[in-house]
């Protein structure tokens, strides 16, 4: 076999396909979603592999991402394609809300609802959709495991939560930031649902960071002390920074655009920033508690 041909079986055999579960889950959302036609738009403006198959529209659905599977070299480019405007858009399908659902407000819980059953199946497959089309693996999405450890504050838990993504960096930078990114990001969501705080419309790193922040008196105007203001304002760059890292690496993946080349040492400077912040929130959060105990 040449070396061509090589590194090409070697992609075959080591490419993430879409799992059988969330092929199921996004056959019913979409068919519920979209016509004939728009569907077959959907799919290829995502760039499926093959022609618009015969059939209802769930068959269809399914059939396309299971050749999609078979001949695509990414097929969770095309996944991530797919589900970008159910994901990201609040106001999408405005028109087909309106011959479905009696209300506006029925509509909306009906998409919450299946956002949320999308996001549950990518999670139990060891998949995360990220803000932009991205369909990322091994990210350490929030699990029921992680958020047990933050809720019970177990920091030398969460610092090999740290320790694991370090351990991908060289050969998988994107996902090493990936992972360290999930972990602030759960621990940011499970501080705001222990606490009671309202879940920002927009769950991404930096709007939940936001709440998380002002509840624990984090901003600089608070501060008195300048060089504390000066880190402060400092760990919010790094968070917004490393937000965006995670996205820009992903657009990698994206046919017809420049590159985004992660290097290890750029992962590794994101996963040991990320780590000072969760360090830093929790032992803040700790406090808080202490206070009101």
């Amino acid at each position: 076999m040449g070396k061509n041909a090589h590194h090409w079986h070697n992609a075959l055999v080591t490419k993430q396909t879409i799992p059988a579960p969330v092929i199921a889950v996004i056959s019913e959302l979409v068919s519920h979603a979209e016509s004939h036609a728009s569907l077959d738009s959907l799919f290829m403006y995502a760039e499926a592999s093959g022609e618009p198959p015969a059939g209802s529209k769930p068959v269809k659905v399914q059939d396309w991402l299971r050749e999609t599977n078979k001949q695509h070299p990414e097929p969770l480019t095309v996944l991530g394609r797919i589900i970008h405007g159910y994901m990201d858009d609040p106001e999408m399908d405005a028109d087909f809300k309106l011959n479905e659902w009696e209300t506006e407000t029925d509509w909306k819980k009906a998409k919450r609802a299946n956002v949320r059953k999308l996001e549950a199946v990518l999670a139990r497959c060891g998949l995360q959709y990220r803000t932009g089309g991205f369909v990322t693996t091994g990210g350490l999405a929030p699990s029921k495991k992680l958020a047990d450890l933050i809720k019970g504050r177990d920091m030398p838990a969460i610092h090999r939560e740290f320790d694991r993504a370090l351990e991908t960096v060289e050969a998988k930078p994107r996902e090493a930031v990936s992972a360290a990114s999930n972990i602030l990001e759960s621990i940011f969501k499970t501080y705001i649902e222990d606490n009671g705080l309202q879940m920002p419309d927009k769950q991404d790193l930096q709007p939940v960071f936001k709440i998380v922040r002002a509840d624990l008196g984090l901003d600089p105007g608070s501060i008195e002390d300048q060089d504390l203001q000066r880190i402060i304002t400092g760990l919010f760059s790094v968070v917004d920074g490393i937000g965006a890292l995670r996205t820009h690496a992903g657009s990698a993946h994206s046919e017809g655009r420049k590159g985004y080349k992660l290097e290890p040492r750029h992962a590794r400077l994101a996963i040991n920033s990320a780590h000072t912040v969760a360090t830093f929130v929790m032992e803040t959060w700790d406090k808080k508690t202490a206070k009101k105990a």
